[in-house]
């Protein structure tokens, strides 16, 4: 799936890997994170949230397993 841009003061981009249930993060700061087996709806919901940063924080973060790429 293509990258989507954000409106967020930290979150840049983000893309789903919908073959892996893999969620790609790109941060403003240039870091960028995998998080693994996040099911559709919740990337859904990260790209539809009116707060990318407060969705990303608590559903997210904490409840998935990453890695920094």
């Amino acid at each position: 799936m293509e990258k989507i841009n954000v409106t967020s003061s930290n979150v840049e981009s983000i893309r789903y890997y919908e073959d892996s249930s893999t969620l790609e993060i790109e941060f403003k700061n240039g870091a960028t994170y995998q998080y693994f087996d996040v099911p559709e709806n919740v990337y859904n919901g990260l790209r539809d949230a009116g707060s990318v940063g407060g969705y990303l924080a608590s559903t997210i973060k904490g409840n998935y397993r990453y890695s920094r790429i």
